[in-house]
């Protein structure tokens, strides 16, 4: 997938898990700054989404494409996100219902994308919004969220050091679009509760991926 804008050349590595049939949606999800899109988290999500009705896309930024730690500028993350989007836009057609998000800085770049230019998207999907850098709560990401227009559904850890749920309700009102915020009671920045809680793990991930489901299905 080309992304040759913003400074850097070449191409970044992309995956689609196609639904089986008719697709409800399609869906883009970008990887967290510490990861790429083959990481756990986002081969389950894909997987899982994908079972559920999903067209669903995952790729990786230029910097993890060339294996380096410390993540691209803005300008080159968002001129990816905007070339990632351009492609999947050509391969879903005409018509299709297209939403984007990520996990962590994943979803925070892609609403900094649809911040300047939502036309072709329905919404954002946000999996533990980076808010503010963890013990920094005055660092505010969320100069640009006035801007954006389109729904978004905010799914947070109830013990995200990133983003307490307290927190974004605070700061939601700003946002310029229809929010929902599912809290996923006892999970971290990656969803994931405690052994102690006697949950499995599985389970919370599909919890979670149903309300995704629902939650597209009833966004026009």
């Amino acid at each position: 997938m080309d992304v040759g804008e913003g400074g850097q050349s070449g191409a970044v590595s992309a995956r689609v898990y196609e639904a089986a049939g008719d697709a409800l949606a399609w869906l883009v999800l970008a990887p967290g700054a510490g990861a790429g899109h083959d990481h756990r988290f986002m081969v389950t999500f894909g997987r899982g989404l994908a079972s559920r009705g999903l067209h669903l896309v995952t790729f990786n930024f230029p910097y993890i494409e060339a294996s380096r730690r410390v993540p691209d500028s803005n300008a080159t993350l968002e001129a990816c996100w905007v070339a990632v989007l351009h492609a999947v836009g050509n391969r879903a057609g005409t018509g299709a219902k297209l939403f984007a998000g990520g996990k962590s800085m994943g979803g925070r770049i892609a609403s900094q994308v649809a911040a300047r230019d939502a036309s072709n998207l329905r919404g954002l999907v946000f999996l533990g919004y980076p808010l503010h850098p963890p013990g920094r709560p005055d660092e505010r990401r969320t100069a640009h969220w006035p801007a954006i227009r389109v729904p978004a559904l905010f799914i947070q850890g109830s013990r995200d050091p990133f983003a307490a749920p307290d927190e974004l309700r605070a700061d939601l009102p700003r946002y310029g679009g229809d929010t929902r915020l599912l809290i996923v009671d006892g999970g971290n920045h990656s969803l994931e509760v405690p052994r102690r809680s006697g949950r499995d793990q599985e389970e919370v991930y599909a919890g979670v991926q149903d309300a995704i489901v629902e939650w597209m299905a009833q966004v026009h």
